[in-house]
């Protein structure tokens, strides 16, 4: 079944300032190279401006100084881009969930789940689990004792999450993701390592989206922290006892260290991270591959790492740094001749 929608309807869900006809049908959302007469489409990125006397789509959702350019319907706000992210959500085709729970999962007699969830093919599920209403739980997966799962959030299929922890309402996890394994705690005695178990949990807060293969460890002592709104991409790793900020997003291949302090609001690049033990403020911006190696308390961009270069360029200069500690001596040493 194909969803339609009155411009004037799309306009008073976002709040916009609605230019043409009230009437025009929106029946499906596409970009503006690709869209057609049934749909509705943004401009975010000046780079596509160009498209805009082109687009063959039956509105397009603009800022007010994009709307000069574009002489059909039209959608005028502030920021186009939430505005299609709020419109996704009325032409999602991701299929349904039923409430209950499929003959062959596993649930111990203990667990609490409210008759409204969704319980997958397969899912095990241990003592002591509280799982709220609208919860959905892919097939596969594994909730450990002594977990709670609360309203409306989903898990897909094939999901691990270990005992004691705590995830909130409207939270969204993505398959292969693993929540409450052990952190990478180890003390060295004579050669030997010796296994430091760990004894903390992992709390997420409400609205987190979890990408798929990410991983979080659980607390050495105490828990690791997720608060409420972060969003984390696939493959990302969160060490043992971090706490991460509101509405903090990290990029895929991120990796912060164990202990380490996340503020709000804060955004890591794709294979940027942070060492251990440090203190990251908010609104903090790690560019892609930078490595923070110790607090910060001014908010603002950080970059580190080399920029791309041609090879044999890059070469010649990567034997330049490591000339660098004998130029500076040389350099000094020629300043007190001089002096």
């Amino acid at each position: 079944m194909t969803n339609s929608y009155s411009l004037r309807d799309c306009a008073d869900f976002l709040g916009a300032e609605l230019v043409g006809d009230p009437d025009r049908l929106i029946t499906g959302l596409n970009s503006l190279s690709e869209a057609g007469p049934g749909d509705l489409t943004f401009l975010a990125n000046k780079t596509y401006r160009q498209l805009l006397s082109t687009t063959r789509a039956a509105a397009v959702i603009l800022a007010s100084g994009d709307a000069p350019d574009y002489k059909g319907n039209a959608l005028v706000l502030k920021n186009p881009y939430a505005a299609y992210a709020r419109m996704t959500a009325w032409f999602n085709n991701a299929p349904a969930s039923q409430p209950g729970r499929h003959p062959s999962s596993v649930i111990a007699d203990s667990a609490a789940i409210s008759p409204e969830a969704s319980i997958g093919p397969c899912a095990v599920i241990g003592e002591g689990v509280v799982i709220a209403p609208a919860v959905v739980v892919g097939a596969g997966t594994w909730i450990g004792n002594d977990c709670s799962i609360g309203e409306s959030t989903l898990i897909s299929a094939n999901v691990s999450i270990y005992h004691g922890v705590s995830i909130g309402a409207h939270c969204r996890i993505h398959s292969g993701a693993v929540i409450g394994a052990d952190g990478f705690g180890f003390a060295n005695d004579g050669g030997e390592w010796v296994k430091i178990h760990q004894l903390g949990g992992v709390k997420i807060g409400d609205r987190v989206e979890i990408g798929a293969c990410t991983t979080i460890d659980r607390g050495a002592l105490g828990d690791t922290v997720i608060d409420d709104g972060v969003v984390l991409d696939n493959h990302v790793q969160v060490a043992h006892n971090v706490k991460i900020g509101e509405n903090t997003a990290m990029a895929a291949y991120a990796g912060i260290a164990g202990s380490t302090t996340i503020g709000k609001n804060c955004i890591f690049a794709g294979q940027s991270g942070a060492v251990g033990h440090v203190t990251i403020c908010d609104n903090v911006q790690a560019m892609a591959r930078t490595a923070l190696s110790k607090s910060i308390d001014k908010p603002g961009s950080y970059s580190s790492g080399i920029h791309m270069y041609e090879t044999a360029k890059w070469r010649k200069n990567a034997a330049r740094f490591g000339q660098l500690d004998d130029m500076a001596r040389r350099l000094k040493a020629l300043e007190q001749k001089l002096k």
